[in-house]
């Protein structure tokens, strides 16, 4: 018994010396033990060493002896967070998002961390009320606390955060007022900082304050849809000129829309619905950028089709469902140079339906149900979705025609093609990469896009810019991007599950869990423009022995084990020729697959390719637009292939280049050629428009030059 207490004495002795003599300042020591106590789910390495600065512990940044951030998003945790957390005084970053197992109310002690400059917390399970304390957190630029179970009011302090640039508190069960400042108190109207006000999804009651807005503010959001928000529309918020997007949907807003609405001429989204608006339809005369708007289920005035419906050149989607629309629709309406969509189903429109001769290429749906429309004169080749159901005119003769009958869309929305892989399948637990066509643990989740310019969901172009802008911007391996799923939501959001997958082996390791959920939760990764603003949640992880079932006894460990050499020895006569195998099919994957021998951007050459304007091409989409290459299409040829005349469906004219399989290079050579090409720009040059690698093709398209051949319109490298 003594010399176990000896031991045990000295054993407390070494391990308060090395607390003292490690690298990390002792209160950042001390105050991160404490939260690893009441946390489950921790990082193994926090188990593997006493030193978080000098071991280090993953999600840990420190300069120095001092931790300065904190990183764990997606990790599992559970738990709740502290008061030990405002030890950290010298804390900069501090994000814990996507861990559904963090729950209670915040510590007032988080306002200790005067130096903080980000706070996310998206997508956890905290609640109870925002804490005052926030408000001393006099360097936050990043608040996100969205996605969480947080009550009660929005706390006036968060007015005093000037240096305040992205607030965000969506989704939560937060209610009473918007707070402004008083003689006493701030409010969010001092934030002049802020391009970013995110209070969709709560309960919030009350009017808009007018003096919330003023010349001053630089928001491009507003978002305040799905609140109980009540009275009018205050005039003030025409002074705020930069605003982009404007969503008041869903609320309980009454009076005139302002008459000077159409000042904002910087909005691309514009959505009142669902409101108890009255008065004269808003004119939106000279909003130039406007893609979106939806002014349905209101009580506007009997009016005849505005104006401004057939002079909008940006508009994508006109939405105006249960209204007081009268008199006939004009067939300007549907030649806007943009235009995909128009709901107007529960209105009184009347007369003759005459979708003119020059409807838009892009236009999908025309949903008319619910009107007083007693005639139709097509006398172009729409072949897409009109529906005339309860109108006069399919009481006719016509009752048997489509527009008549409920119609199915008739493109299906866009999915990642999985169709290279040849069928493979595999455990339910895993997802097959599109660009390996291996199984693996991908990191996955869902996008919301709060405010996308189109609603086409069919568009390959639109979704393979979001796949090419996430496996670029995000570091990964070319191709490694899933997007299955894309549809409009309840709340009017595009919402799309998203799959991202390791460059090699089956899992992400942590720092990179770490890094990507990060990446998404701070909008560091922004998509292109078209999808407008976002939010990300991811969903858990299954980290290596995190799965259900995993655990085994140890004689069944043993007995694997056995089993295991066994097989391997008995395998062994068949290595040399599995080798052999392996590398004809890596072989062919190099062929087959797009980018598949191209490491993800790096240090290297080899990375994504850094293009300058020239885009990425199926093979399909190359061979339709040249008529499968036909000899009727060819119009050049030499020692690198052919050359083909496309043609897409747009009307663009493109020359193909197709290299026979003689002359083709390796994917990085190809890469290099693609960059260069892409920098290249010249008078006397035609330039490159796009590549298409995959399928065992390389090939290059160029801008097609009615006036020569190609021969003639390149030189050195470019000729044919």
């Amino acid at each position: 018994m003594t010399i176990f207490c000896v031991l045990l004495f000295l054993g407390l002795l070494w391990a308060e010396i090395h607390v003292i003599s490690s690298f990390t300042d002792t209160q950042d020591v001390v105050a991160l033990r404490s939260l690893k106590d009441v946390w489950q789910n921790t990082p193994p390495s926090w188990d593997k060493a006493d030193d978080p600065c000098g071991a280090p512990w993953e999600g840990v940044t420190c300069n120095k002896s001092r931790v300065t951030s904190l990183g764990l998003s997606t990790m599992g945790l559970k738990g709740k967070l502290t008061g030990d957390i405002g030890q950290l005084t010298e804390l900069r970053s501090l994000d814990l998002s996507f861990n559904r197992g963090l729950t209670g109310p915040l510590s007032p002690q988080l306002g200790d961390l005067s130096n903080l400059n980000i706070l996310i917390l998206a997508g956890c399970s905290f609640g109870g009320n925002i804490p005052d304390e926030l408000g001393n957190l006099s360097e936050l630029s990043f608040l996100a606390l969205n996605s969480n179970n947080f009550t009660g009011k929005i706390p006036p302090s968060l007015g005093k955060l000037s240096k305040l640039y992205w607030l965000d508190l969506a989704d939560n069960q937060l209610t009473g007022p918007i707070p402004v400042s008083t003689s006493t108190t701030p409010g969010l109207d001092l934030l002049l900082k802020a391009k970013h006000f995110h209070f969709n999804k709560n309960q919030l009651s009350g009017s808009i304050p007018p003096k919330l807005f003023s010349s001053e503010m630089i928001l491009i959001h507003i978002l305040f849809d799905g609140n109980n928000l009540s009275g009018t529309i205050p005039s003030t918020l025409v002074l705020v000129k930069s605003v982009e997007v404007l969503r008041l949907d869903r609320n309980f807003l009454t009076g005139e829309v302002p008459s000077d609405l159409n000042n904002l001429t910087n909005i691309n989204e514009l959505n009142l619905a669902h409101n108890k608006f009255t008065g004269p339809l808003p004119d939106l005369t000279g909003m130039d950028t406007l893609n979106y708007v939806d002014l349905s289920n209101n009580s506007f005035d009997a009016s005849d089709a505005p104006t401004w419906f057939t002079i909008l050149p940006s508009l994508t989607t006109l939405i105006m469902e249960f209204g007081s629309l009268q008199g006939t629709l004009p067939s300007k309406l549907f030649d806007i140079p943009q235009i995909q969509q128009v709901k107007l189903r529960n209105n009184a429109l009347n007369n003759t339906l005459d979708m003119g001769d020059n409807i838009c290429p892009q236009l999908q749906l025309v949903d008319l149900q619910d009107n007083e429309i007693s005639s139709v004169t097509l006398r172009s080749q729409y072949k897409n979705i009109l529906i005339l159901i309860g109108n006069p005119v399919c009481g006719t003769a016509l009752s048997n025609t489509n527009f008549c009958q409920l119609q199915q869309q008739a493109k299906q929305p866009y999915s990642t093609s999985l169709a290279s892989c040849g069928g493979k399948s595999c455990p339910p637990d895993q997802k097959l990469s599109p660009q390996s066509c291996e199984c693996a643990y991908p990191y996955e989740g869902t996008l919301y896009f709060r405010g996308p310019s189109f609603r086409e969901l069919s568009s390959v172009n639109t979704f393979h810019s979001l796949e090419m802008s996430l496996w670029v911007k995000l570091g990964l391996t070319p191709g490694s991007v899933s997007l299955q799923n894309p549809f409009f939501n309840s709340d009017d959001y595009l919402q799309v599950q998203l799959a991202l997958f390791p460059p090699m082996g089956q899992y992400f390791n942590r720092s990179e869990v770490q890094r990507i959920g990060f990446e998404l939760s701070n909008q560091t990764y922004k998509p292109p423009k078209e999808f407008g603003p976002y939010y990300f949640i991811a969903f858990p992880y299954p980290f290596p022995g995190s799965h259900k079932g995993a655990s085994l006894s140890k004689g069944v460990v043993i007995g694997i084990s056995i089993g295991c050499i066994i097989l391997v020895l008995s395998l062994i006569g068949l290595a040399i020729y599995a080798i052999l195998q392996k590398k004809r099919a890596e072989r062919a994957i190099g062929l087959s697959r797009p980018f598949a021998s191209w490491a993800p951007s790096g240090k290297d050459s080899g990375g994504a390719p850094q293009l300058k304007g020239a885009r990425w091409f199926s093979y399909d989409e190359l061979k339709k637009c040249s008529n499968n290459f036909s000899e009727s299409n060819e119009i050049g040829f030499g020692g690198y292939g052919k050359v083909y005349k496309g043609v897409f469906p747009d009307g663009k004219i493109v020359a193909i280049k197709r290299a026979q399989q003689g002359s083709m290079q390796g994917g990085v050579e190809f890469k290099t050629e693609i960059e260069l090409l892409s920098r290249v720009h010249h008078k006397n040059l035609v330039g490159l428009v796009g590549f298409c690698f995959e399928q065992g093709e390389q090939m290059l398209v160029y801008e097609f030059m009615p006036n020569g051949t190609l021969r003639e319109s390149l030189s050195g490298k470019f000729t044919v």
